[in-house]
């Protein structure tokens, strides 16, 4: 670990004290310690709260797309750019295997580091991401190849030039494509699934959050700015959106909440992507034994009762 939040301290002086004990060669104090580090570990995430587990969705340490693509996927190939403008990499996609099964693998990748998080513009698109995305899923939808979407981003990038080459429109027009798109899909919010830049390729016939991820239509750092003038205000700000995975589960918005180790994605990124890719091959299986026109009515039917609108 390199990276401990505010609520880990005690877990950060368990591990150094590990790290102490095992340089001694103290085998015994290591074995006492490793008990305690599990205890403690179980106490400090049993009873997370809504801003903890936003603090999660946004450790420098969780795991990202490119993290699962290499731990669930085999022969992946790389597909890149637009065709009309440039490559944009805060969004990946592949060509793939998982479970035996042909994926197309579509997600945002925020970077790790100075270098690759400004490669990745800190993991928000600009509109020819969101169109890459689109023509790779059309060439899916052509081939009848699955889709797996991978969530996580702060939103899509709010710059003078991406809304010069229509960041809405290329938002807006994922949303109608991928509601009909005539192949199955799958999306899971990994970390943070911010407004329009992850509904843009949200849109899916199974969509889940892991378990300390987040999905919300504005930060809760801008919420409490704009109800409160008040941006110290985040963690009632945070509280009141009910931006949770649970929360978000309750009220019929995603269809699943993936678990995570019980020391969180960040400390364990391999158990997360094994329960990551069981979550995506049980769907997959799940969504062939319907024809694909039975999996669009279906599709269709789950978007028109998020919510309610009058004509």
């Amino acid at each position: 670990m390199a990276n401990y939040l505010d609520f880990e301290k005690n877990i950060k002086q368990l591990d150094e004290d590990i790290m102490n004990a095992r340089i001694r060669g103290d085998d015994e104090a290591v074995a006492i310690l490793n008990r305690n580090l599990e205890k403690e570990i179980a106490k400090t995430y049993k009873g997370l709260d809504e801003y903890q587990r936003l603090a999660l969705a946004r450790h420098p340490d969780r795991p990202y797309m490119l993290d699962y693509v290499r731990a669930l996927f085999s022969d992946t190939k790389e597909i890149h750019g637009d065709r009309a403008f440039k490559d944009d990499t805060s969004i990946v996609c592949f060509l793939g295997y998982i479970g035996g099964k042909k994926v197309v693998i579509i997600g945002e990748q925020k970077g790790r580091g100075t270098k690759y998080k400004i490669m990745r513009n800190f993991g928000m698109p600009h509109p020819e991401g969101y169109r890459k995305a689109l023509r790779v899923a059309r060439l899916a939808e052509k081939f009848e190849i699955p889709i797996v979407f991978f969530v996580d981003t702060p939103g899509a990038y709010p710059g003078i030039g991406a809304e010069e080459r229509g960041q809405s429109e290329a938002i807006a027009r994922n949303l109608a494509e991928l509601a009909t798109l005539r192949t199955r899909t799958i999306s899971i919010v990994i970390g943070e699934g911010g407004s329009g830049g992850a509904l843009a390729i949200g849109v899916a016939d199974r969509f889940a959050m892991l378990k300390n991820s987040v999905f919300s239509v504005i930060s809760p750092e801008g919420c409490a700015a704009i109800l409160w003038n008040d941006p110290a205000k985040v963690q009632a700000a945070t509280k009141a959106m009910q931006i949770t995975a649970d929360e978000l589960k309750a009220q019929g918005l995603i269809d699943a909440v993936i678990d995570e180790p019980i020391n969180g994605a960040h400390r364990d990124k391999q158990g997360a992507a094994q329960l990551v890719g069981d979550y995506i091959v049980s769907e997959l299986n799940e969504l062939e034994k319907h024809s694909i026109d039975e999996v669009i009515s279906q599709r269709m039917e789950r978007i028109l009762n998020k919510g309610s609108f009058t004509s």
